[in-house]
């Protein structure tokens, strides 16, 4: 139960923290996109670092589906008890919307209508999940200390450079369906963003494979 509580925890605020900041720069920067991304990149960076450092020795710091297929394909924990942390991160994650709905006096439940179709972004789910798998792979194999810095680091270079803005996560693509914000996403395009992050998933996890084929 520390596992799921951390796990918890740690995708609430993270979630909170992407949402929460693109509301906050949509009403005060009057509409100036840039000025949204930054403050989610700078936000998400930092929330990242903390929270894998502090929750990463009790959960893994999985924080995500993708995350925890790949754990589970290498031969950790067992297929019950990765479903059961799925459901957690995408509970936690619908909560961690209606907190921040309700922290900025917003209608508690909302639709997405931000279309982000297109095999341009799709191309940028997939290459952001990629980057994002391989990160903590070959982190965790090299260098496991610095596992925090070196997620905190892909995802706000890849929210800068990906078309997409770096979704990379089942859980979060299905939270921010439902906020009709900043980050929002229209519930249409969400099937097309989940394919292309679990497809680029299992390519970084297949690769690693490739070029350490020993385990």
């Amino acid at each position: 139960m520390r596992i799921l509580w951390a796990e918890a925890v740690g995708t609430f605020f993270l979630f909170a923290t992407v949402v929460g900041s693109g509301v906050l720069a949509q009403q005060l920067g009057g509409g100036n996109v840039l000025l949204g991304v930054l403050a989610v990149t700078v936000a998400t960076v930092f929330m990242l670092q903390l929270l894998v450092t502090m929750l990463g020795p009790v959960s893994g710091a999985q924080f995500n589906p993708v995350v925890s297929l790949v754990l589970r394909l290498r031969g950790q924990s067992t297929w019950g008890a990765t479903l059961v942390m799925v459901a957690v991160q995408v509970a936690a994650g619908v909560a961690a919307v209606l907190a921040v709905h309700a922290m900025y006096d917003l209608p508690l439940l909302q639709v997405a209508t931000n279309a982000r179709g297109g095999a341009g972004l799709m191309l940028g789910e997939f290459i952001a999940t990629f980057g994002l798998i391989l990160t903590v792979l070959l982190t965790g194999r090299h260098a496991p200390q610095a596992g925090a810095t070196s997620v905190a680091l892909y995802i706000g270079a890849a929210i800068l450079f990906t078309s997409s803005t770096c979704f990379a996560n089942p859980a979060i693509t299905i939270a921010r369906a439902l906020t009709d914000t900043f980050t929002g996403i229209a519930p249409a395009d969400a099937p097309g963003f989940i394919a292309a992050q679990f497809a680029g998933g299992l390519v970084a996890h297949w690769l690693e494979r490739v070029i350490y084929p020993e385990g």
